[in-house]
């Protein structure tokens, strides 16, 4: 059924929303910008006259999109090379959607993202749709099919699962750009002294390489630990020369709304590594080398003049 202009636009200023949602669903850009385009091709099929909250009907059709892409990837990630980690995005991508709230911007972090790796699929959706985008647990109950009391039952049960695994509360944007940049300088003394002072005694180091590129499989875990790989990761030596295969330049940047360093080798993101910062200092690092999640950065980064990198690292030196 052809659509009228006016059905057209009703979708296409729903766009933002439905792709923040799906974003946070399923951590992944690529398959939220394909559920999105799905929900697209199911409003085109119907009988759109008679749908009386487009909105809600919108809505729903992605999540359960949505809940059918995360019980196939929960499949898939059984077989994953090495650690999964979400895809990145960087400041200013619309698809970071809401950040007007404190809840909001922590719905899209690494942090959290990662973390709500360990919720069933049905506590994912509530919790994103309660804490990230306001929903009232009525109308969440109405998109997953499910009483009121179950909406709610689930959201605290999902809110539980995430706070336990976040416990310290992180500090302010210009703190944090401040101990990044002790960071950099403490990682490329060569020195793991400096390091470790900047650490928390329970840090972790992980790294997605998807197979695709050299990743440890099992994360980094305590401060010495971490401080040692850190060092030999932004120490320059020939082996890591020849790997990056050109000038790597180093960014201060954002992405998912935690300080990030961002690594560009000839115009090509192939690298970018979000610090948890917390009062107690940096208490992760989460790296995203896999070339295929960051195709959507390089694409952005090449379109924003970033501004000079805080380090560069040639392949002759």
């Amino acid at each position: 059924m052809a659509l009228t202009g006016n059905q057209v636009d009703l979708f296409e200023a729903s766009m933002p929303r439905l792709k923040a949602i799906a974003y946070r669903l399923l951590g992944s850009a690529s398959d939220a910008e394909d559920a999105v385009q799905d929900t697209f091709l199911r409003w085109q099929a119907a009988d759109v006259e008679r749908i009386e909250v487009p909105e809600a009907w919108l809505t729903k059709v992605l999540t359960n999109l949505c809940l059918n892409e995360l019980t196939s990837a929960r499949a898939r990630r059984e077989t994953y090379v090495g650690q999964w980690l979400p895809e990145p995005l960087l400041a200013g991508d619309p698809m970071l959607g809401p950040a007007d709230t404190a809840e909001q911007r922590e719905s899209v972090s690494f942090a959290v993202l990662t973390l709500m790796e360990r919720l069933t699929p049905n506590e994912r959706v509530v919790y994103v749709l309660r804490k990230a985008f306001g929903y009232p647990h009525r109308r969440i109950a109405e998109i997953l099919d499910i009483t009121e009391a179950s909406a709610q039952q689930i959201f605290h049960r999902a809110k539980r699962h995430i706070a336990a695994g976040r416990t310290r509360t992180e500090i302010d944007g210009a703190a944090a750009r401040r101990i990044v940049e002790e960071f950099l300088t403490a990682a490329t003394s060569g020195r793991t002294e400096p390091l470790v002072r900047l650490l928390t005694s329970d840090s972790i180091a992980v790294g997605d390489g998807g197979g695709k590129v050299p990743a440890r499989t099992r994360p980094f875990e305590g401060a010495k630990a971490v401080a040692t790989f850190m060092r030999s990761l932004f120490t320059p030596n020939r082996a890591a020369r020849r790997l990056i295969g050109g000038t790597a330049e180093i960014h201060l940047s954002s992405a998912n709304g935690q300080p990030s360093l961002v690594i560009v080798v000839a115009g090509r993101v192939i690298s970018v590594m979000c610090l948890e910062i917390t009062e107690d200092g940096i208490a992760a690092f989460r790296n995203q080398a896999n070339p295929d999640k960051l195709e959507r950065a390089t694409r952005q980064w090449a379109a924003t003049d970033r501004g000079e990198p805080l380090i560069s690292i040639r392949d002759d030196e």
